[in-house]
């Protein structure tokens, strides 16, 4: 999604999800239009996803999907988010038509500065999420993904 973005001229940039050890990371490609940001996210879950450029900063767009990240018991699992990761400091090479994995770029974004989501206080009050939020965890694009769904 970045690539795409930079073939139409934004800035390619990443943000990194940091989660809790028993979820998973996940990466956005994120973009600015208008003054504003917005992100191109790829799951299979329905929720976390694309959002649209309405966020005034980076940290209120990666807020938007604060309640989204659950687990199976309704715990909330979103730690922390990176700053926008510029992609134009590689070579396209590297990057857009690699011939081999990007598993160097994943941990050069992951060791990248992140900043916490929630103060460690206030993580003793998060709310679990509900039933209805948990159903709709289990909304899947490809019934056949091949992971386990949060029921």
């Amino acid at each position: 999604a970045a690539a795409a973005l930079a073939c139409h001229g934004h800035t390619p940039l990443l943000m990194d999800f940091q989660t809790l050890p028993e979820d998973e990371d996940h990466v956005l490609a994120i973009f600015k239009q208008n003054g504003l940001w917005g992100a191109i996210s790829k799951t299979n879950h329905s929720t976390i996803r694309w959002r649209d450029p309405v966020y005034k900063t980076p940290r209120e767009l990666a807020m938007s999907y604060f309640h989204e990240y659950i687990i199976k018991n309704g715990r909330k699992t979103l730690r922390a988010f990176s700053k926008p990761f510029d992609l134009r400091k590689y070579k396209p090479e590297t990057w857009v038509t690699a011939d081999k994995d990007l598993w160097w770029l994943a941990e050069e974004l992951d060791a990248s500065p992140h900043y916490k989501v929630v103060p460690a206080p206030s993580l003793r009050g998060l709310r679990k999420a509900d039933k209805i939020e948990l159903e709709t965890m289990n909304i899947l694009e490809w019934k056949n993904s091949g992971r386990k769904s949060y029921r």
